[in-house]
């Protein structure tokens, strides 16, 4: 996991990858997240390798997903990023998911109201656009917004390497998702502002 900021910045928290290091997946988030740094976010990074480290939800092995938790509770956005294993959301992501349970009597319960940006890659299309709708309808579940653009990577490809996208539209895309959630977590951290100035 891996964390950087400096005060007075939206706090975008991203969430995904595989267990193989330096997947596409995790190399795409990764991506993504530079560009909401480059955007003015502080960012933290929960990628494959902590991921599976997680025992399943509601298991009897403790509480290790409480360092993803808290900082799902600071965050003033998400990015998800999903590989599409048989059409679907991996249980890795989505056991991670299942854990902001933890969440549910908190004041701000789960995502609501945060934006929430979403990619999802597989070696083929067809995988990929199922993987992006479910990761839409778990957002909407938990009552975040995900943000207009959705990533959608075919990676049958030559797609990444050494952290770097090869493909000049993919890495448009990725960049304007990690701007997309900065430029809406800033939104809605002007507007807790100016409610707290009205009070």
């Amino acid at each position: 996991m891996n964390m950087m900021w400096t005060a007075a910045e939206p706090f975008i928290v991203g969430i995904g990858g595989t267990p193989r290091a330096e997947s596409s997946t995790e190399q795409a988030l990764r991506i993504a997240l530079r560009s909401a740094e480059r955007a003015g976010a502080r960012t933290a990074l929960f990628a494959g390798d902590y991921l599976a480290r997680l025992p399943l939800f509601l298991t009897d092995a403790g509480q290790p997903a409480e360092e993803l938790v808290a900082a799902v509770r600071k965050a003033d956005g998400i990015i998800l990023a999903s590989p599409g294993y048989h059409g679907s959301v991996s249980g890795l992501v989505k056991n991670a998911i299942d854990h902001l349970e933890e969440t549910a009597g908190d004041e701000r319960v789960y995502l609501d109201g945060l934006p929430v940006g979403l990619i999802a890659t597989a070696a083929g299309w067809q995988a990929t656009g199922g993987t992006l709708a479910t990761l839409r309808t778990i957002v909407h579940a938990l009552r975040g917004w995900p943000t207009p653009l959705g990533v959608m990577i075919n990676t049958a490809g030559k797609t990444f390497k050494d952290g770097e996208c090869l493909d000049p539209s993919v890495a448009d895309q990725l960049g304007l998702v990690g701007e997309q959630v900065t430029r809406f977590a800033r939104l809605g951290l002007n507007e807790r502002e100016t409610a707290v100035v009205g009070q």
